[in-house]
């Protein structure tokens, strides 16, 4: 069994039943220096639209070009929640959209704008990482349970079904597309810290670069 196996294996254990998604091999070696994104990059890796999990004027930034239907981005959640719990006020996620999954992952997004538009967005991407196993099983993502898994979560159904289809959504969703294609982006979770890419994969490294930020940004 190659590392790629043994790190899903592992986090498999904490998750169980998880949609298909694709996943970043990893090299149990230290977290190397890195350079930060180019200037010319950086308005690709972040957008004003995009939905932030903690305080805003945090000086660390994960940005994590996320699939709702990924099922390593779904266990790679937690991980993240406990890197913020652990630095609390120094740490926030810019969250990227990046559909990599067809249609099914394309209505996802289009839910999680909807909760966006409504205040909602972390609760729902909660409910839909909960339900994933339901709505996009290794037999195919059934686009019609998604938005369900949202409206008994507390998503306003009416106004969402308007929200889904507006203009600003296809917009967002063209943007990210944009950006997706600019940052490299091929496989999903895919994070930056800092503009710095995480290169190797893997949380080891990914607690490390996300320590050593927070440790710079208080010297």
């Amino acid at each position: 069994m190659n590392r790629r196996s043994l790190i899903l294996s592992a986090l498999a254990l904490g998750a169980t039943g998880f949609g298909g998604a694709t996943w970043y091999a990893t090299r149990p070696t230290p977290v190397a220096e890195t350079e930060a994104v180019t200037l010319e990059l950086a308005e690709a890796l972040m957008r004003p639209y995009s939905p932030v999990l903690g305080p805003k004027t945090a000086p660390v930034t994960i940005v994590e070009f996320f699939d709702p239907a990924c099922e390593a981005c779904r266990a790679f959640h937690p991980i993240v929640k406990d890197i913020m719990a652990k630095h609390g006020d120094a740490v926030r996620v810019v969250m990227r959209y990046t559909p990599f999954h067809g249609e099914g992952s394309e209505t996802a997004i289009r839910v999680l704008e909807a909760a966006r538009m409504q205040n909602m967005f972390e609760p729902i991407l909660e409910a839909l990482y909960n339900e994933q196993p339901n709505w996009a099983s290794h037999d195919g993502i059934r686009s019609d349970l998604i938005l369900n898994v949202a409206v008994r979560a507390g998503l306003d159904e009416d106004a969402a079904l308007m929200q889904m289809k507006a203009p600003q959504t296809q917009g967002v969703l063209n943007q990210d597309r944009n950006d997706v294609e600019a940052m490299g982006v091929r496989q999903t979770p895919t994070f930056f810290v800092n503009g710095k890419p995480l290169e190797p994969f893997g949380e080891t490294e990914l607690r490390r670069l996300v320590a050593a930020e927070v440790a710079a940004s208080k010297s």
